[in-house]
């Protein structure tokens, strides 16, 4: 008798673990070919692009309407400049755009060539954009591919067309050319040896930078936890604990002594412990989120309250380690641990369903050449994810340096940010998945599915304080995605828009020149403002943003009173070794 129960389990194809490893392996294989890109996106995009463009015949008559009006413009400008030298442009850079600053663009035939570029580049937006029937992502994409070779043909980066380049090599009878090919000899050298860039060597770890005093009070596999020796006679009861990004070193926070957040930090009265993150390796491979939860930021909690014996801390998260914090001030409120007495992210995000241009290295076809490559080697490696970040910003950070460095002979100054940005690190395969899966791609966070121990958690049960950083040049963390927090929960939240990029606009030391910030407190419970009704209504503010979080610390502060030991051997907490540790030297 035939059994046509069809619960029972099946029988294993013999063939499904061959199948798996041999299309991994594959997709392995496409990923080191192309740096983690996936070739699949960017032809899904250039079809979807392509046909509804070919089946749109008026988005077409308007391409070729724009086409002829920008050539005229262009006629028309060379021709006022036969008489009137000074004569307006046919068209402005964008504001951003210093490639055409110099006045030796504005002399025939350079200006010329510089502004039919700038017309070029304006076409070309319209003509990826706003084409009906194509998808947001695919279109993103489209416009971003032809942003990248437009940058890459540009006229700045030949010799024939930039007139600055060419005094240059008048200037100084072609030698700039000779150090250029020099410093490129010298990167090309670095780069395959493995070695930081030139004059990285400068910034030693413990002795340039992250120097402010300190102990390592705990470690176990994924993290060493620093307690940073007091500065004042008091502090305040409730310590700080950083929970900094694992993508990079946490030395972000404690740079040269100038800039450091730490040792201004502990300026102000207060008990400071970093986390400082395990460099993992392939051995690490099934480090999940959960086991940073549980390892990071919830075991450093565990070991602050010990050692000071405080009952509430102020917990502050910088980045993916700002996202983290969110995760776990989410569980806790969910548990009941009310060990929190305020929260702030810095350029952190909570929402991902706009996360700016890094968008577009996520969706399905790009996270399987990602996961693939992560399964191969166990760990994404930092240039994959450093060359994400300069494609973002080739302009400023590719072809701008190239042409600087290799073409005009002049190798820019090394700094301590500089050479921390050089300081990679890996993350662990499963953690990677999981982060750009559920956060990234599903937005899991933000829409009530993700789950910590077996549980959903909702950031709608956070009610401690929270104080919210945002730059405005953030090409990482897009401040109106970070702003999206005030949607998510409705306790105080302070929120800070501060001038400058996701690591400078943060590193944003009192007495630096030209800092701003604008600043605006929503109450518990109150009304939200979408991020132009916000910037309308913020106070707007001179220096550093610094003082103001100062201040707001205070606020929810107690009184102060004798600082704690380093570290408390009788509760399991000894002080085990110097800051800044062991493993932020891991290479």
């Amino acid at each position: 008798m035939t059994n046509t129960n069809t619960d029972q389990a099946q029988p294993t194809d013999p063939l499904d673990g061959i199948t798996e490893t041999l299309d991994r392996a594959a997709a392995a294989a496409i990923a080191r070919m192309t740096d983690g890109l996936s070739p699949a996106t960017l032809l899904l995009a250039a079809t979807d692009w392509a046909v509804h463009l070919a089946s749109s015949p008026g988005k077409q008559l308007q391409l070729g309407a724009k086409l002829t009006r920008k050539y005229m413009r262009l006629l028309d400008y060379m021709a006022r400049c036969k008489q009137d030298p000074e004569a307006c442009h046919a068209i402005e850079p964008l504001p951003q755009d210093r490639r055409f600053a110099d006045p030796a663009w504005d002399q025939p035939p350079f200006n010329f060539i510089a502004q039919s570029f700038l017309l070029n580049q304006q076409w070309w937006h319209a003509a990826t954009t706003g084409i009906g029937g194509v998808t947001r992502h695919h279109e993103t994409v489209m416009e971003f591919s032809a942003r990248q070779l437009l940058d890459l043909l540009a006229p700045t980066n030949f010799i024939a067309t930039n007139p600055v380049l060419q005094q240059r090599i008048v200037e100084t009878g072609g030698k700039c050319l000779v150090d250029g090919f020099q410093h490129f000899l010298e990167d090309a050298q670095r780069q395959f040896r493995g070695e930081p860039p030139m004059g990285a060597e400068d910034f030693k770890v413990g002795e340039d930078v992250a120097v402010t005093p300190g102990k390592v009070v705990w470690r176990n596999q994924l993290i060493e936890l620093i307690q940073y020796e007091p500065t004042t006679e008091t502090v305040r009861p409730e310590p700080v604990l950083i929970v900094p990004a694992w993508i990079m070193k946490y030395y972000i926070l404690d740079l040269s002594p100038e800039n450091s957040l730490v040792r201004w930090l502990t300026g102000q009265g207060y008990t400071v412990f970093m986390i400082s993150w395990h460099n993992p390796t392939s051995k690490d491979r099934n480090l999940g989120l959960d086991d940073y939860l549980r390892q990071g930021p919830m075991a450093a909690l565990d070991a602050v309250t010990a050692i000071t014996g405080a009952k509430k801390v102020h917990a502050t998260g910088y980045c993916l380690g700002g996202t983290l914090l969110s995760i776990a001030a989410a569980a806790m409120a969910r548990d009941g641990d009310e060990r929190l007495a305020s929260v702030t992210l810095l350029a952190a995000q909570t929402e991902f369903s706009e996360p700016g241009e890094l968008g577009l290295f996520i969706d399905e076809a790009q996270l399987n050449i990602l996961e693939n490559m992560m399964w191969s080697r166990g760990y994404l490696d930092s240039s994959q994810m450093g060359g994400a970040f300069q494609l973002l910003r080739s302009n400023d950070l590719v072809w701008s340096r190239m042409l600087k460095t290799y073409l005009m002979g002049e190798r820019e100054p090394m700094i301590d940010l500089m050479a921390w940005n050089a300081d990679g690190t890996r993350m662990p395969y499963a953690m990677h998945s999981e982060y750009l899966t559920e956060l990234f791609l599903h937005d899991d966070l933000a829409e009530g599915r993700f789950k910590v121990d077996g549980r959903t958690v909702a950031l709608s049960d956070i009610r401690c304080p929270l104080f919210v950083v945002g730059t405005e040049r953030d090409h990482v963390a897009p401040w109106k995605s970070v702003h999206k927090i005030h949607l998510l929960t409705e306790t105080q939240i302070t929120f800070v828009l501060a001038s400058g990029g996701h690591n400078a606009g943060i590193v944003s030391e009192p007495g630096h020149d030209h800092r701003r910030y604008q600043v605006l407190m929503r109450k518990e419970d109150g009304k939200s403002h979408d991020p132009e009704a916000w910037q309308e209504l913020a106070h707007k503010k001179q220096g550093s943003w610094w003082p103001e979080w100062s201040h707001w610390l205070d606020a929810h502060s107690g009184e102060p009173t004798a600082p704690p030991p380093l570290g408390a051997p009788d509760k399991g907490y000894p002080a085990i070794a110097d800051a800044p540790g062991r493993y932020v030297l891991e290479k």
